[in-house]
């Protein structure tokens, strides 16, 4: 007798809860369901984003929401040009009825952070987050702290006012397992937010977004993230990713015009993080395993930010996303 293979992911506890959970961010962030999908994927990946949007835009509502919905603690870090290392980290504090120092946690040790507008701190306070989102760990001093278990860094940068602004180390952007831009709602959604406002104003909704009894446990997440990376991927699709990758290191097999236009392509870090995101892509849509669809979905996200252009391409008007659009028509698909 043939044996089937199961097509559809098997719901389970954990798959109620996180599709429970996205389903009420959808209802509280209005217009924004590629955010909210961006940053389920992160917490599936166990990895952190930044954003890219406009004032105005529920970037702040989104994660605080996020934490919520969840049993995990938040912070919000405002980033200005006078923040220093030790506001993030924390530092020493000594305590003269001890006669010894103590360590006093910074922001950083939250689960959920947000760091608003990261590119208005100099590079120095910038690089304060690389050991913590790399390491998920603090170094003071001589002493090493551990950070939770289920830790997510959230940056936003506002595109519109540069004035003041620092660009963020290479380095850094490499952390970020993706680079999301977001843009305004549609017309639909627009006026669905001013009355949800409204309602808000008008204490008709609910004082918190997701009441005590809907918040679910960490538990939960880890065991999605168990479930994501045991997802089935062909051998062919992760050839598929690799080769998209090597793509932005060897362009000139895919066409002088891409050689012209990229000067450094993509790390390791970014096939890691193409794989466990089109992994969580096609967990959230209910699948057990993984299509080149899902990989083509989340592709922009991963790579805008590691790829440095040339001075050719930048002259042309391009932007990593033609790039990036330009590798994926090029490269053969399993």
């Amino acid at each position: 007798m043939e044996q089937t293979i199961t097509r559809v992911l098997v719901p389970n506890d954990a798959f109620a809860a996180i599709d429970h959970w996205r389903h009420r961010l959808n209802q509280r962030i209005l217009g924004q369901a590629n955010l909210i999908d961006r940053l389920l994927i992160a917490v599936l990946s166990d990895g952190h984003l930044l954003i890219e949007g406009a004032p105005g835009l529920a970037k702040t509502k989104a994660i605080r929401e996020l934490a919520a919905g969840l049993d995990a603690s938040f912070k919000r870090i405002q980033f200005t040009p006078d923040l220093l290392p030790g506001d993030i980290t924390g530092t020493d504090i000594y305590r003269p009825e001890k006669s010894a120092f103590d360590f006093q946690p910074g922001p950083i040790f939250n689960q959920f952070i947000l760091a608003d507008e990261i590119n208005r701190a100099p590079a120095k306070v910038q690089s304060a987050l690389l050991e913590a989102m790399e390491e998920r760990q603090v170094s003071i001093g001589n002493t090493t702290y551990k950070l939770a278990d289920l830790f997510l860094v959230m940056a936003t940068q506002n595109p519109i006012e540069q004035e003041g602004t620092y660009p963020l180390p290479e380095a850094e952007l490499d952390r970020f397992l993706l680079y999301v831009k977001i843009d305004y709602p549609s017309a639909l959604f627009e006026g669905k937010i001013v009355e949800l406002a409204r309602a808000e104003a008008l204490r008709k909704t609910t004082k918190s977004s997701v009441e005590k009894t809907e918040v679910i446990s960490q538990s939960d997440v880890f065991v999605a993230r168990d479930q994501v990376l045991n997802l089935h991927m062909s051998p062919a699709l992760l050839q598929y990713i690799v080769e998209l990758v090597l793509a932005t290191r060897s362009p000139e097999r895919y066409g002088q015009d891409l050689k012209q236009w990229i000067r450094h392509g993509a790390s390791p870090r970014a096939t890691i993080a193409l794989d466990r995101a089109s992994r969580a892509h096609a967990w959230l849509h209910k699948r057990d395993y993984v299509t080149p669809e899902d990989v083509q979905a989340i592709i922009h996200d991963v790579l805008r930010h590691r790829l440095i252009l040339s001075y050719d391409a930048l002259a042309d008007g391009l932007t990593a996303d033609d790039v990036v659009r330009a590798i994926v028509s090029r490269v053969a698909i399993p």
